[in-house]
């Protein structure tokens, strides 16, 4: 990622671009499973500048040398290239409800795992794992969309459902999935076991590219690919009564705040010593 004081007005709109992505990272700081996102940069191409009228070669006894040397680069600004979501792994927060579901990725794995969540919009995908139970018995985000399985949304009892690693959800079925069912997890023994579904899990092959849409919710774009099931050595493991953290470390975002400020003042300088000294040039040419 480039860093470098891209000098100019051109450079405090850069700043200005990295400051907009750093406010937004620290505002999610709490949110759960939020991942921060990252700002690149790019510079235009460079140019050679010569000394402007001499444009020959000289001769001497021992050779010839250029009468036009290169006096230097002139660099021409920089713009924002990209800003992109950075999927590693947040911490894990331990919390004892039931409705709370953790993706725990592979170690090293480029296709991070998302939860498949029905919205207004169509299928979206989501690292937020907090979920509730509705007054129809499904589990679904806080805004009332319902997490998938792969047969369909997750309708369950309260007190009646356990999630296995690997995404299978297990009930009692003595005691069914129907709401009015409900018990409490430290009187029900699943004596008889019987699989209700499993948690549809999805990722892409290009997941910086996905699109946020707010909420905690990923959109798919032409550069990501389309949502597609996990491989064999993709899959995360799925911890129930755990929550993931953001990714967002307080102490780098403040750094970069602060670096922030420091180029955009040096930049905020440079031009208005660009502006004296063409104030001075008219002055003098009059």
């Amino acid at each position: 990622m480039l860093r470098g004081l891209y000098t100019g007005s051109n450079g405090m709109i850069i700043q200005q671009t990295r400051m907009d992505v750093i406010s937004n990272n620290l505002a999610n700081v709490d949110k759960t499973a939020f991942k921060r996102d990252t700002t690149i940069f790019k510079t235009f191409p460079e140019m050679l500048l010569h000394r402007y009228n001499e444009d020959g070669v000289g001769k001497v006894p021992m050779g010839s040398f250029d009468t036009a040397p290169v006096v230097g680069k002139l660099g021409l600004g920089g713009e924002v290239n990209e800003i992109y979501t950075r999927f590693e792994q947040g911490a894990v927060k331990k919390t004892d409800n039931p409705f709370d579901l953790m993706l725990q990725d592979r170690p090293g794995s480029e296709h991070p795992a998302f939860f498949s969540v029905l919205t207004n919009r169509g299928e979206r995908l989501s690292r937020s794992g907090a979920f509730v139970l509705d007054t129809n018995g499904y589990l679904v985000s806080p805004q009332g969309f319902p997490l998938m399985g792969e047969n369909g949304p997750i309708k369950v009892a309260r007190g009646n459902f356990l999630v296995r690693e690997n995404g299978e959800v297990w009930i009692n079925g003595e005691i069914g999935n129907d709401p009015r069912n409900s018990t409490g997890t430290d009187k029900n023994r699943f004596e008889t076991p019987v699989l209700l579904d499993k948690i549809k899990l999805r990722t892409v092959d290009q997941p910086r590219h996905l699109d946020k849409e707010g909420d905690s919710f990923y959109n798919e774009t032409p550069e990501s690919g389309e949502f597609r099931p996990l491989l064999g050595d993709e899959e995360p493991n799925l911890l129930q009564g755990y929550l993931e953290a953001s990714n967002v470390s307080v102490v780098t975002e403040m750094v970069e705040m602060i670096e922030v400020n420091r180029s955009y003042e040096a930049n905020q300088k440079t031009v208005q010593t660009q502006d004296g000294m063409l104030g001075r040039l008219f002055e003098i040419m009059r």
